[in-house]
């Protein structure tokens, strides 16, 4: 993958009356990088999308795409982006090819351009036999693929999708994470969701934010890393419920302590240590020593949705949750 920085937002905020919908929001996307925008509905994950596609001004701060500045180079950023916005832009009364052309003759394409543009990315989005099918006809999975292929008629070098599998079924969700995999290839993709799993399919690099500003930026794998110095436990065992979280809860090397009840009485308690300290031999002996029948118990890698709570969702939060 190229070094060559094709996104960079800087300190960017914006206001919606006195409210900040986004604060001091920074960071940057390389060229061919697959990046997950991940947050909570209302986190700010819109409005940050908006500004860098230059559908709105920042109160403060600046972007550019491609190099060009999204407020003072509009038109030459807006040349160098693909966006799909949540509920994408589409003329539901005309064809599929008569839609496709019409947008690539609004991004300023020659007619020869878009008639070799045209049955490219009428393949690369698999809608050979729908292209002359008017578009209010198709499946909400089919709009989807329409709306995708307006945002790269133009062979954008940033491609910016927000919530690009909402509404639509499991098949084509599978089938529009494979497209915009295929899609990476070419262009810089900026991915925003709040669909955990969707994220760790797709995208090589996770910016995590929540309300309005970024709480974290790395790969889902570093990032599990480094919260991976507070070790999760999990144990299976069977006993007196507030007996055993007083026991564990008590532990001074225990940081958090979560449980669910299984249908046959058995517990499940998911355990975090404070700063990594390895307690697993200790808290075996203290269901033993206390009687209780002890079925399993074992270190489990933090996953990305772990680290979604962790980083979006205080700790008592999450305790409530699962209670």
């Amino acid at each position: 993958m190229s070094s060559e920085i094709m996104v960079q937002a800087n300190n960017i905020t914006k206001f919606y009356g006195e409210y900040p919908a986004i604060s001091n929001v920074s960071f940057t996307a390389n060229k061919g990088e697959i990046i997950g925008f991940l947050g909570p509905n209302g986190s700010g994950k819109t409005t940050t999308m908006r500004i860098l596609t230059g559908y709105m001004p920042a109160s403060s701060g600046d972007a550019t795409i491609a190099g060009y500045d999204v407020a003072n180079q509009s038109l030459e950023a807006k040349q160098h982006v693909g966006y799909l916005p949540e509920n994408a832009p589409l003329y539901t009364d005309m064809k599929v090819n008569e839609y496709l052309t019409f947008t690539g003759k609004i991004r300023g394409m020659t007619k020869t351009a878009i008639k070799s543009r045209l049955d490219e990315i009428i393949e690369i989005c698999r809608l050979q036999e729908y292209r002359n099918t008017i578009i209010g006809k198709l499946s909400k999975g089919f709009r989807q693929r329409v709306g995708i292929a307006q945002a790269i008629i133009h062979q954008p070098d940033v491609l910016i999708l927000d919530e690009p599998t909402i509404g639509i079924d499991p098949i084509q969700v599978v089938e529009t994470r494979s497209l915009i995999k295929e899609i990476g290839g070419d262009s810089t993709i900026i991915l925003s969701s709040h669909i955990l799993p969707e994220v760790s399919a797709i995208c090589e690099r996770v910016i995590i934010i929540n309300d309005g500003e970024i709480v974290a930026v790395d790969s889902p794998e570093n990032l599990s890393n480094r919260l991976e110095a507070t070790e999760r436990i999990r144990i299976e065992a069977l006993g007196k419920t507030s007996d055993m979280v007083s026991v564990f809860r008590n532990n001074p090397s225990v940081q958090d302590v979560n449980f669910e009840t299984l249908d046959d009485g058995k517990i499940i308690f998911d355990i975090i240590s404070k700063g990594g300290l390895e307690i697993r031999s200790e808290l075996a002996k203290s269901v033993i020593d206390n009687g209780w029948s002890l079925y399993n118990l074992q270190a489990v890698s933090l996953s990305l949705e772990d680290i979604f709570l962790r980083l979006t969702t205080n700790e008592e939060e999450i305790f409530e949750e699962k209670k």
